[in-house]
């Protein structure tokens, strides 16, 4: 699953008590692999609740053969409600990596069933501050945890700084990107430079309050509260520009464009006045959806990968022809960079540098 011959070294978070890199081992590679993906209504700050629906489906995919399950971003505390509590709420939902009761409970199933599990929640980090955090536990005990790059969700939650790459026992790797990372596309190549041969993008996304014109739009909430007296509606409303149409202008171009499968996982349904759309699905390095699921309920998708697709891709073909000495603009500051809250929430529109000074 690399690109290149010579190692290659990247950083990895929450494994230790502090950043850590490595040097990462290359195995050969099986030709088909069990993946699952998982789109639920949480329950805002009932743990209890929600690890009990995951519990759920991780059983269930268990009983399919599942060897990488992805569930949504911040699952286990619940989502938007955050941006509503206190410093000292968040505080108190929050949870370190290696004492992590949540996490432990994830960690036995993936030790029983031979299977990595990731999962979203607010992560207590060594160095005392709080992060929104995605751990994938591994069968030997092992927790990859990524720290989303572009949080938003609080202002107490801090960037994570790291890109999160990492192997697995059935010889392929993974890499993470929450939500708003795989918004900016340099997120998704930089996972793609590491080596990731599958993706796991866990969101909270669908029927949000898009300033751009042509962007989403909230989903009323009166077509959730009568989803079972006119399903046809809210089916349509979640398959509109407000859900899958959106996703469907640039998820699949993530996949194809890195050569990389993609889990999507999403949040569905009603989540403190806003309405996600699940659409939880499952891609191919060419951009091709393999499975997904229209429901509005809670709902496991499943595929079996044929990871016979990825040395030929396209994506992988084209990035043989990068011209990394011309790319040099790519990582200096253009001087209109904002933190995440502020590019997210700002109402000023847009301003780019005087392209013609340059």
């Amino acid at each position: 699953g690399r690109r290149k011959d010579e190692p290659v070294w990247f950083c990895q978070q929450g494994i230790s008590s502090s950043d850590t890199c490595r040097e990462r081992n290359v195995f050969p590679m099986k030709k088909t692999l069990q993946v699952a993906t998982v789109q639920f209504t949480h329950h805002a700050n009932d743990k209890q609740y929600n690890l009990s629906v995951m519990e759920t489906f991780i059983l269930q995919a268990a009983q399919e053969g599942t060897k990488i399950l992805a569930f949504p971003e911040m699952c286990i505390t619940g989502y938007w409600h955050v941006t509503d509590l206190t410093a000292d709420e968040v505080v108190s939902l929050a949870e370190s990596v290696d004492g992590s009761p949540s996490l432990e409970r994830i960690t036995q199933f993936a030790s029983t069933f031979d299977m990595a599990i990731g999962a979203g929640f607010i992560e207590l980090g060594c160095d005392g501050k709080l992060y929104n955090s995605y751990a994938v536990c591994m069968p030997d005990g092992q927790r990859h945890v990524h720290r989303k790059l572009h949080a938003f969700e609080h202002p107490v939650i801090e960037r994570g700084n790291c890109y999160t790459v990492f192997d697995t026992p059935w010889n392929v790797s993974v890499g993470i990107l929450i939500c708003w990372d795989n918004n900016l596309v340099e997120n998704a190549r930089a996972t793609a430079l590491l080596g990731a041969d599958i993706l796991i993008a866990p969101h909270q996304t669908g029927g949000t309050n898009s300033r751009s014109p042509h962007g989403m739009k909230p989903i009323p909430v009166s077509l959730w509260e009568k989803r079972y007296q006119d399903p046809e509606a809210l089916v349509a409303a979640f398959q509109g520009s407000s859900g899958r149409e959106w996703l469907m202008r640039w998820l699949p171009a993530r996949a194809h464009d890195n050569g990389m499968f993609i889990l999507f996982s999403n949040g569905v349904g009603l989540d403190n006045g806003e309405v996600r759309t699940g659409n939880a699905m499952i891609l191919d390095p060419y951009g091709r959806v393999l499975e997904e699921t229209l429901s509005f309920e809670n709902a496991l998708v499943s595929a079996c990968l044929d990871l016979e697709l990825l040395a030929m891709s396209t994506g992988r073909r084209w990035i043989h022809g990068r011209r990394p000495e011309l790319y040099d603009i790519l990582s200096q500051p253009q001087g209109y960079e904002r933190d995440s809250r502020s590019a997210r929430f700002s109402q000023e529109i847009p301003q780019f540098a005087d392209r013609k000074s340059q």
